[in-house]
């Protein structure tokens, strides 16, 4: 009698646990340096702030019950986050994985190689954990010279096409062209007065990503 009282709310809490994660809704990874940590910008005015709120905001319940979690660190490069996806991963089972990594590697002269291939294991680490990554496409200043910035932005579509997932184009370009305005006195970082330009940038890629079907948004990984 006991035995069975006890197997009773076991399952009846097992289904409470099942129907809270049900609830609880698919949830965005953004993973990123300074550029999506919001350096220097409040937090409720980072534009991964702003993209939930957006989120919240629609009628569509294909979107309106999205969760973002921003787990972006300043400084980071693609080896730091590629080390650091794996327990995230596991902590917060998300459903889609925004990388916004490799302007770091960039800026300090990284093997771009070692970029690539960081990039590329981050991808199909989401993709094994049944989430469906989205590639940034990053950028360094001209006086790397023409044929880096070249080789450099070119390895972000290079990996996004190597695992089949969507890719954002450059979200710093609506507002490079008038730094005085948009960045902070860095020249690097932009304004919180900026962050809704870089949402802006961001949302017709991911746009048809949440709102795809599970089945579709994944890709098996090799």
């Amino acid at each position: 009698m006991l035995r069975q009282l006890r197997y009773r709310v076991v399952m009846v809490l097992a289904g409470w646990l099942l129907a809270g994660a049900a609830l609880a809704g698919p949830t965005i990874l953004v993973w990123g340096d300074s550029l999506s940590a919001g350096y220097g910008v409040d937090a409720q005015a980072r534009w991964a702030s702003l993209l939930e709120r957006k989120l919240k905001s629609q009628a569509d319940p294909a979107l309106n019950r999205w969760s973002v979690v921003n787990a972006s660190v300043s400084g980071e490069t693609t080896a730091g986050g590629l080390a650091r996806l794996p327990a995230a991963l596991a902590r917060h089972q998300p459903d889609v994985v925004l990388i916004e990594l490799g302007g770091n590697d960039g800026l300090r002269g990284l093997d771009l190689k070692a970029m690539r291939n960081n990039l590329e294991q981050m991808a199909r680490l989401a993709i094994k954990a049944g989430a469906a990554p989205v590639i940034f496409e990053m950028r360094i200043p001209e006086n790397y010279g023409p044929v880096m910035t070249s080789r450099f932005q070119k390895a972000f579509g290079d990996v996004a096409a190597a695992v089949k997932a969507p890719l954002v184009p450059f979200f710093l370009a609506p507002i490079a062209t008038d730094r005085p305005r948009w960045f902070q006195d860095d020249g690097i970082h932009p304004t919180g007065e900026a962050q809704p330009q870089l949402l802006d940038a961001v949302w017709p890629t991911l746009l048809p990503v949440l709102k795809a079907p599970i089945a579709s948004r994944k890709v098996a990984a090799p």
